[in-house]
């Protein structure tokens, strides 16, 4: 009897994975998140492999077919990647699309212009977002268990909201959004109703995994804020302006970046601004990431460098992943700003 039943356990979840909706996702960080919410039911397909940078980036066949085959898109958008865009729309023109920044409620920051940040200001820059006062340590897990979202509408009708092909892009917004553990809980919900939607068998699995893990994000936050509370105000340098999700979501300002949120390479007169305003705010500490040049940031002066990961390109891909991500860049920032 034991092995009976053994043998029904397994069948069901081969059953199981074989009829999850194919889900292809453009980041390792959303894979993750992706990663949670179908969990025990499938597994979904990266586009952009670890490493690479989401930018500018060529389709390999693999990631071609995975488009075309995929039942769902669950992508950033084309703030981040805007190569990705007609691939989409050519491969996948048949298949639900979620795009992250386009979800109701979800934080959204303006894109810093220049080298320096000192005039800017989180909360000035804020765009189609509810109530952030307690971001450095909020419930990440506040939403409504009767069926409805967040924002008191039909799930049924936020899902095909969710859908909707061609958005406009805003090109003064900020995509690098999944570094702000709000937004991350915010998305998990919304991918469980997409694929509720597709997948109504599996729909009860998808929103609890998703509360799950939007629960932990709220541990996750509270174990960041003990790692960070040490250096807090102290000011730091960024290579590429990726991070200012992370430091609104955990009251972190860096001073400025060596290039945009685009990461293209800075330029003579940038690298001289960075070097002057380093001095001029005794900042110690210059985070770099693995795929930029480790030279550049040497050549501003810092007394100190860190590396970061926000794509968690080291890591092993899983639901674990964007924790590991947040995680990582917080103590590779403690530890850089540390005396």
């Amino acid at each position: 009897m034991i092995r009976k039943i053994g043998l029904a356990l397994v069948f069901s979840a081969t059953a199981a994975m074989a009829d999850a909706p194919r889900v292809a996702v453009d980041i390792a960080p959303v894979h993750a998140l992706v990663a949670q919410v179908m969990k025990g039911v499938g597994t979904p397909e990266l586009i952009v492999p670890p490493g690479a940078s989401p930018h500018g980036y060529a389709l390999r066949p693999s990631q071609a077919r995975s488009l075309s085959e995929a039942d769902a898109v669950i992508w950033v958008g084309p703030g981040l990647t805007p190569w990705l865009e007609g691939p989409l729309d050519a491969l996948a023109g048949e298949a639900s699309q979620l795009v992250l920044m386009d979800v109701p409620q979800v934080l959204k920051l303006k894109i810093r212009e220049g080298g320096g940040f000192l005039g800017h200001h989180h909360g000035d820059e804020e765009e189609g977002h509810a109530d952030h006062e307690d971001h450095a340590g909020h419930d990440h897990d506040g939403h409504d268990h009767d069926g409805h979202d967040h924002d008191g509408h039909d799930h049924e009708d936020h899902a095909h909201a969710s859908e909707a092909h061609g958005s406009q892009v805003d090109h003064t917004l900020d995509p690098h959004a999944w570094l702000a553990p709000e937004n991350a809980a915010l998305w998990m919900l919304e991918i469980s109703v997409v694929l509720g939607a597709l997948d109504p068998d599996n729909a009860l699995a998808y929103e609890t995994n998703a509360r799950d893990g939007a629960a932990a994000l709220a541990g996750l936050t509270a174990e960041i804020n003990t790692i960070l509370e040490p250096v807090r105000g102290q000011p730091f340098v960024v290579y590429h302006d990726a991070y200012q999700y992370f430091e609104r979501s955990f009251n972190m300002s860096a001073t400025g970046s060596l290039s945009g949120g685009d990461a293209q390479p800075a330029g003579a007169a940038r690298v001289a601004e960075i070097r002057d305003m380093i001095a001029d705010a005794r900042a110690t500490c210059v985070l770099s990431e693995p795929q930029f040049n480790a030279g550049l940031v040497t050549a501003v002066g810092a007394a100190k460098t860190g590396v970061a990961d926000p794509l968690g390109a080291s890591l092993e891909l899983g639901p674990a992943l964007y924790g590991d991500v947040l995680r990582g860049l917080a103590t590779s920032l403690a530890e850089c700003l540390q005396d």
